[in-house]
């Protein structure tokens, strides 16, 4: 069964930029697309709004598929297109309809049947906890600029976004930036232990230069480059990703980057990031 690309849409304009973005990234990966839209009737629920009919919210929901799809098959005539009204809040029905995806792609913020859902909302109760990449697009636009860069460090979920980067890059056919940000260890109970900086520095790009060649073997046609970077994993790859096409990371880390908790870089990421943000984890390509 060949999954398709799902995104989700209200007709706010960072949905719109996202199932645009969405009907590139299915068409490049030969995918259908799946457009859905949720009815959420949970701020309808207090007394303090006024409560619509459920004929209202349906036509509502169904005129918001019915633009998204016609703006979809004017830029892809080809592309195999479905739609669907689904019930629930946002979030709950996004990590259902994941199951049946081989990736999502929602706006940075939204409206209507996404009432209330910020960019910070939505992304932390996604990012990670789908079993797909995440895709969360911003509606400013700006010039190609045939880049994509992925963050990198020692965990398995970094592997995955390298995975998914190098698809991308190969798809499109632009460059790939990999960017493995690593900072000095600091011991609060032993200052006494130093480092010696070019024997850390030395090692990190040996290690990236090792993840290059592993890589560029699976992707010879891919005009890659690595980096080791001394610095914090959030300012560098919101700075690399000024000039990117695409910002991929991890759902979490550790090892270089360092201590990284559940979520933090891709949810700084997903924040601060100018470009659109995929966020992977493991079982993204394991699936």
């Amino acid at each position: 069964m060949i999954k398709p690309v799902i995104v989700a849409t209200d007709g706010s304009p960072a949905a719109t930029a996202a199932v645009e973005w969405a009907a590139g990234d299915a068409a490049r990966k030969g995918l259908p697309l799946r457009v859905v839209h949720a009815i959420d009737r949970l701020p309808y629920e207090l007394a303090r709004y006024p409560v619509p009919t459920d004929d209202q919210l349906t036509w509502a929901g169904r005129r918001v598929l019915e633009e998204a799809e016609q703006a979809v098959r004017e830029t892809h005539p080809a592309l195999r297109v479905t739609t669907a009204l689904l019930e629930g809040e946002p979030v709950k029905v996004l990590r259902r309809a994941a199951a049946d995806g081989a990736e999502i792609v929602i706006g940075s913020r939204g409206h209507g049947g996404f009432a209330g859902m910020l960019l910070g909302s939505v992304s932390t109760h996604l990012a990670g906890q789908v079993p797909v990449p995440l895709v969360v697009v911003r509606p400013e636009s700006s010039a190609p600029h045939g880049l994509i860069v992925v963050g990198l460090d020692d965990s398995d979920d970094a592997e995955a976004a390298l995975t998914y980067a190098f698809e991308e890059a190969r798809l499109r056919g632009c460059r790939l930036l990999g960017l493995y940000a690593w900072q000095l260890p600091v011991h609060a109970y032993a200052p006494e232990i130093t480092y010696d900086i070019n024997e850390v520095r030395q090692a990190q790009e040996q290690h990236v230069a090792a993840v290059l060649a592993t890589y560029r073997e699976r992707y010879p046609d891919v005009n890659a480059e690595m980096r080791a970077l001394c610095g914090h994993p959030v300012p560098v790859l919101v700075e690399a990703g000024e000039k990117a096409d695409l910002l991929v990371v991890g759902s979490r880390g550790h090892g270089a980057i360092g201590s990284v908790v559940l979520g933090s870089v891709s949810q700084a990421a997903l924040h601060h990031a100018r470009c659109p943000v995929a966020v992977v984890r493991t079982s993204s390509t394991e699936e």
